[in-house]
């Protein structure tokens, strides 16, 4: 962890340049900071007992003074519930997007990251089946299949996520069940396959997560309009 003499005490003033910034009459808290191990680009920032809590990635820690004042800018207005001024946010998103810092990410969640791998195998659904057959009807089986298995828990907030670092398709448990229509399985497994067809993309400053051949492509599902029906009322 890189939290050297030399680094903590530049973080904390740029913490407390953006705190000025934000709250230019109150008093300044105690800011304790450090980079820390996450398994993926996280930052993190608590209030505990009057002291301001941040957790910066590691990965990070090398990223210029004006990117670390984005960073800061906007945990602060986060914690304060101020409003982030876009010039931070376009700051670190480009950052973020730019194509070596991307790479590392992605080895960083490849080292540290642990992918939790259940079954493909539900009570009712067989994960893998679904997705040859779907492979079939919509890809010329040209798409290689990726790890797949059911989440551990029936989850409503995450129902499915391709994760490209382990190249692993996580379906919710939810759609196990035998009151859930094959259709709406389906239509998961092939929106997360499109993911794995049309890798996110940096468009400007931003990600591009649907790009336009992305939409294209998942309006040739059939139930298209049912499915996205069935997923809202889970």
């Amino acid at each position: 962890m890189l939290n050297s003499d030399s680094v903590i005490p530049r973080l904390n003033t740029i913490f407390s340049e953006a705190y000025r910034e934000l709250r230019p009459r109150a008093p300044f808290p105690e800011f304790q900071v450090e980079f820390f191990p996450f398994s993926n680009i996280n930052n993190t920032i608590r209030l505990r007992q009057g002291k301001v809590l941040i957790r910066i990635s590691d990965l990070l820690s090398g990223a210029p003074e004006d990117v670390l004042h984005a960073i800061a800018h906007i945990l602060l207005a986060k914690l304060y519930r101020k409003q982030i001024e876009a010039r931070h946010a376009t700051r670190y998103r480009r950052y973020l997007g730019r194509r070596d810092v991307s790479r590392k990410a992605h080895l960083l969640r490849q080292q540290r990251g642990r992918k939790m791998l259940l079954t493909t195998q539900g009570r009712n659904y067989n994960l893998e089946v679904i997705f040859e057959d779907l492979n079939r009807r919509f890809f010329h089986v040209l798409l290689a299949r990726p790890l797949m298995t059911w989440s551990r828990h029936s989850s409503r907030q995450s129902l499915g996520h391709y994760d490209p670092a382990h190249n692993t398709i996580v379906i919710s448990r939810v759609f196990d069940r035998p009151d859930v229509p094959r259709y709406g399985l389906e239509y998961l497994v092939y929106h997360e396959m499109l993911h794995l067809k049309h890798p996110v993309k940096l468009k400007g400053s931003r990600r591009c997560i649907h790009p336009r051949a992305f939409l294209e492509e998942e309006r040739l599902f059939p139930e298209l309009e049912q499915a996205k029906a069935l997923l809202k009322s889970l």
